[in-house]
């Protein structure tokens, strides 16, 4: 780079982009793309200011990224200077295989796909680009690299990504519930042996950022109303998709229009190297786009739901913490058609339920603390914190969200 390069974030202040190579990739369309995802997907129709995007995301995971490997380095860990770009690339990279709105689309426009099987992909895709110059980022991505730490940082329950999207998340939404101090949580960091360890001294810090995370998951990742639009649009591409693959057709962009009519797997993408660059086309935009047009389709379904969404008419939604029965179910239907009035073979587009479920923390993944003796034990083993303990359950509730009124006449 001619001069260092500088942006200014929101939540860190100025965040400098530290190598030629990454900053080819920020430039490149793949990430660039990042820019027209919003990050909390349907969200701010509860919290109007999350509107940040995966783009401000996955920049402030590098910059955080940067501090811990510094921090590391001056408590002793040996990070080369390879290493070193190379996670920050990798945690840069890690989102980019997003859809539109994230994750409410997720296995809607595809078949049991998630987002970072295709982040994978897109990684492979780009170092065949630069000539094998993320050939490192993709090992330690698939944690295939012998220094298991780095990707602990990338994916763990303790990870940079998850530190920083909490306090952005937070940041945008305004729920300070969400503060979490992930400044401290760095400073804390240690490694031994090859895990990534915090030090006794911080185990409240730890005790408050899983408290967090629990409660920024029902107040805002889980937020009734989210729910209640995510289904909406989950119903609203699968009627476009049935009417698609029936052989209507739509004014749609190119891409959005491919993904419509065909059913695609993980195996696709890996047998057809056309797919991933047309997927990675995709954002937030296609869809809104579609939906303004939809607004005057002749299909009823279509129509609705699409005013719907831009006049925020959303389904009503109840939360219960019991599970309804096939009875209540059958019901709750039967009334929902005979109150909108509509064929019977159309009620899942305008009822939906199911299930959300929410933990604190997943034992099987360990945090480990390192004590003032020297001994590594796992957080919820510390016995002063019976909070963690009664994290670790998972909680469920269970939903059914259902359309207030529908308008049969164009």
């Amino acid at each position: 780079m001619k001069s260092q390069k500088i942006l200014n974030d929101p939540v860190y202040g100025f965040i400098t982009i530290p190598s030629e190579l990454i900053f080819t990739i920020i430039d490149h369309p793949y990430f660039q793309r990042l820019r027209r995802i919003k990050q909390l997907g349907l969200t701010d129709f509860v919290y109007p200011g999350a509107l940040h995007t995966r783009f401000h995301h996955a920049i402030g995971a590098m910059h955080l990224m940067s501090i811990t490997l510094d921090n590391l380095r001056i408590k002793g860990t040996e990070i080369s200077e390879e290493e070193y770009e190379a996670s920050l690339i990798a945690i840069l990279l890690h989102d980019i295989g997003h859809g539109p709105f994230s994750h409410a689309l997720e296995y809607s426009l595809l078949k049991g796909v998630h987002h970072e099987e295709l982040s994978l992909l897109g990684i492979e895709l780009l170092n065949r680009e630069l000539g094998g110059k993320l050939a490192l980022t993709l090992r330690i991505f698939k944690n295939q690299y012998e220094r298991k730490f780095f990707h602990q940082l990338v994916s763990s329950q303790l990870d940079i990504d998850r530190l920083d999207y909490l306090q952005r998340d937070c940041f945008f939404t305004g729920v300070s519930e969400g503060t979490i101090g992930a400044d401290r949580i760095i400073k804390m960091m240690d490694v031994k042996n090859d895990q990534v360890v915090i030090e006794e001294k911080g185990i409240y810090s730890i005790e408050n950022f899983l408290s967090a995370r629990r409660l920024m998951y029902w107040q805002v990742y889980l937020h009734k109303t989210t729910v209640s639009a995510e289904k909406m649009l989950i119903n609203l591409i699968n009627r476009a998709k049935m009417l698609r693959q029936s052989g209507t057709k739509f004014v749609l962009t190119e891409e959005f229009d491919f993904f419509l009519l065909h059913e695609l797997k993980l195996d696709d993408f890996k047998a057809n190297d056309s797919l991933l660059p047309m997927f990675l086309e995709l954002d937030d935009f296609d869809i809104w786009g579609a939906i303004k047009l939809w607004k005057n389709h002749p299909d009823y379904v279509l129509r609705n739901i699409s005013r719907m969404f831009l006049t925020r008419n959303l389904f009503k939604i109840n939360f219960s913490n019991e599970p309804f029965s096939a009875e209540e179910i059958n019901q709750m239907q039967e009334k929902t058609i005979e109150k909108l009035e509509i064929p019977s073979e159309d009620i899942d587009f305008f009822f939906s339920y199911g299930t959300v479920s929410n933990y604190g923390y997943l034992a099987k993944e360990r945090i480990n603390i390192l004590t003032k003796k020297g001994k590594v034990i796992d957080v919820a083993q510390a016995a002063d914190l019976p909070n963690i303990k009664v994290m670790s359950k998972i909680v469920e509730k269970h939903y059914v969200c259902k359309a207030k009124s529908v308008n049969l006449n164009y």
